[in-house]
């Protein structure tokens, strides 16, 4: 996949650069408000952006996600609005799609990855299926153009590592620490032993997310990584201030990680 978008842009950025990932949810706080969002991230310096599929039972998530998932829910986003979303905002960035495998399921595997291709995304992240769990839906997935994105929890033990990143293409998402999404005071202690970890494991670059939510936050977590992604912190603003502030704390993140 040397010539696949993902892999393309980090490239662009070179060995030197990290790459801010922010992390909007589709819908929220309105359908045009996200799309807004989404150009205003790129405007402000993301290299990539991750687009929530907002789902019922979001249980990797906490309060803020969860609240902006309803309330997305709540004026009628779909998978197929997240898709027209995308399609919409048309980035020049690459678009990975951060979901549960429920939606998935229910708008069909292969009908959503092609579809996906479609609007414009480059990949899929899917937050509960662990690799190995559903050889078909990875399947679909890997005969696409979408790169599958692997969600590596800092508890996965050495031995397993491996296993857990079979097939991982674009890069590697590692959690920074155990329990749900959403802003916390400090970046973990053994940050960097957990992403050299998974460095040993595989050649895909190292993004950071959960819990990362201010620019001395992101700065700290790039020095160890190769991505920083922060989501909670920015919908907190947007829900709170809307695009404009979201857009000047996307600058912000984007300054301190490029640094």
């Amino acid at each position: 996949m040397s010539d696949h978008p993902i892999a393309a842009r980090w490239r662009a950025l070179g060995g030197r650069k990290r790459a801010l990932i922010p992390y909007v949810t589709a819908g929220f706080p309105t359908p045009a408000a996200s799309r807004d969002v989404l150009r205003a991230a790129q405007a402000a310096g993301a290299d990539f952006v991750e687009v929530g599929v907002p789902f019922s039972d979001p249980l990797a998530d906490g309060p803020t996600i969860q609240r902006t998932t309803q309330a997305a829910l709540e004026q009628g986003m779909t998978a197929a609005g997240v898709l027209a979303l995308i399609r919409e905002a048309a980035l020049a960035i690459p678009v990975i799609i951060m979901t549960y495998l429920n939606p998935v399921l229910a708008y069909g595997v292969e009908r959503f990855v092609a579809d996906a291709h479609a609007a414009g995304a480059s990949g899929l992240l899917l937050t509960d299926l662990p690799a190995g769990a559903d050889p078909t839906v990875e399947a679909a997935v890997t005969r696409s153009p979408l790169a599958l994105i692997r969600l590596v929890a800092p508890t996965t033990d050495d031995a397993r590592l491996p296993a857990s990143l079979a097939g991982a293409t674009g890069f590697v998402y590692l959690i920074s620490r155990l329990g749900v999404t959403g802003a916390r005071d400090d970046v973990p202690a053994d940050l960097e032993r957990h992403v050299r970890r998974v460095r040993a494991a595989t050649a895909l670059p190292v993004a950071v997310g959960f819990g990362i939510g201010t620019a001395a936050q992101a700065g700290a977590a790039a020095r160890y990584a190769d991505g920083v992604v922060v989501g909670s912190a920015l919908m907190e603003v947007l829900a709170r201030d809307g695009v404009g502030a979201a857009e000047r704390l996307v600058r912000e993140l984007a300054a301190a990680v490029h640094a």
